[in-house]
């Protein structure tokens, strides 16, 4: 993993205007947004049509073109991360759509036979029941996203955030227990 400060510093400097920075930033940011994004693949089904590869530089282009005033290297990371899962969402979303047949009618001749869970659903649920907790608590939201769409480690979490190990620990399990919860609901 790269240095932090190494990252802050040049996205000081690509917010002040050198655009040298950006280029020297970019191998950077993006070698790590790929390991993470491979590392979120993992738990993926194999015939899933995203990959990480297309992931990234979606995220990329967005994180790139967005205008904003860089904090530092847990605000560039913590905004990909949320990047990702917007990506992901939209991606499930449009799956679900074309999968029902858009706007087309359906008609189902046999009552008995109902279409199976899948990943996209319990994607969106997971996604929904996220949304729900940022209304109570975005900081566990955000620590839920490094972890689960930015691929980051309990210690790399630390090093992102600047939370001590026992808050980080407090939080996550509070969030993982919270979305338990709510996804056992539904």
């Amino acid at each position: 993993m790269e240095q932090p400060g190494e990252i802050t510093r040049l996205l000081n400097q690509w917010t002040g205007g050198d655009e040298k920075a950006a280029d020297e930033l970019t191998p950077l940011v993006y070698n790590e947004l790929h390991r993470l994004a491979n590392r979120l693949f993992r738990s993926e089904r194999r015939n899933h049509t995203l990959q990480p590869t297309a992931l990234v530089h979606e995220a990329y282009a967005k994180l790139v073109n967005v205008d904003v005033s860089w904090q530092d290297r847990a605000h560039f990371y913590s905004l990909a991360a949320r990047m990702m899962r917007r990506i992901l969402v939209d991606y499930a979303l449009a799956r679900k759509a074309a999968k029902r047949g858009g706007a087309a009618i359906r008609v189902t001749l046999d009552e008995s036979v109902t279409p199976a869970a899948d990943a996209d659903a319990d994607f969106l649920s997971l996604d929904e029941a996220l949304t729900n907790l940022a209304e109570i608590d975005p900081r566990k939201v955000e620590l839920i996203q490094l972890q689960y769409f930015g691929g980051l480690s309990f210690r790399e979490m630390e090093k992102v955030t600047g939370l001590s190990s026992s808050t980080l620990d407090r939080d996550l399990r509070f969030a993982r227990a919270w979305l338990k919860d709510r996804l056992s609901d539904s």
